[in-house]
């Protein structure tokens, strides 16, 4: 009986902790673009959720771990967005124009999203996880345009054009918040066409 009950309330329980971590992390995003970074502390975010100190360090170490989980979350979020051109092995101009609009359509949905992308460059120790994320994707670009049997200087080409292309297509993402007085659809349209001449060298290697 006594594992029946245990098996009964272990749902609730990890419900009631995922909820938590989640309320946290949505906090925390919430304060970031209030206070920004500097002010933001493990304190603050454990009063304006009514979580206690010792529940929030249950689940992250201090307030970068909560930013780090932040910019994880944004960064898959981004690259989910590219998994259809991924697939496909190939896009257009209007293709990669449609991908920026998304992409930033997507920041500015998640919770925090412009100051997150922000943070991930500013702070030092959370540069890694927005490094780490165009290293993954650049990785899977150069592999769907990657000749057969390609040369070993074509493939650091190929590679290098791939890596290229994704840190310039997040450069315009970022600049549509950093400088929101262009003209996001002049801006997005600019960028594409220097995206996809870059593309089209590397898909003729």
């Amino acid at each position: 009986m006594r594992v029946a009950k245990q098996a009964q309330t272990a749902e609730p329980i990890q419900a009631r902790a995922h909820a938590t971590r989640e309320l946290l992390l949505n906090t925390a995003a919430e304060l970031l673009g209030e206070v920004g970074v500097e002010r933001l502390s493990s304190n603050l975010i454990c009063a304006s959720a009514g979580v206690t100190p010792p529940a929030f360090y249950r689940y992250f170490k201090d307030k970068y771990a909560v930013l780090a989980e932040l910019g994880l979350g944004l960064m898959g979020a981004q690259n989910a967005a590219m998994a259809p051109l991924l697939d496909a092995g190939a896009a257009s101009e209007a293709d990669i124009r449609t991908l920026l609009l998304q992409t930033i359509a997507v920041t500015k949905a998640f919770p925090g999203g412009p100051w997150v992308l922000r943070v991930l460059r500013a702070v030092p120790s959370l540069q890694h996880v927005r490094l780490e994320s165009h290293r993954r994707v650049a990785s899977l670009i150069a592999d769907a345009a990657m000749p057969s049997r390609a040369s070993k200087a074509t493939r650091a080409r190929v590679a290098l054009q791939a890596r290229l292309l994704v840190d310039m297509g997040y450069a315009a993402v970022e600049l549509a918040f950093d400088a929101p007085e262009l003209d996001e659809s002049a801006l997005t349209s600019a960028a594409a066409r220097s995206l996809s001449a870059l593309m089209g060298d590397m898909l003729s290697a």
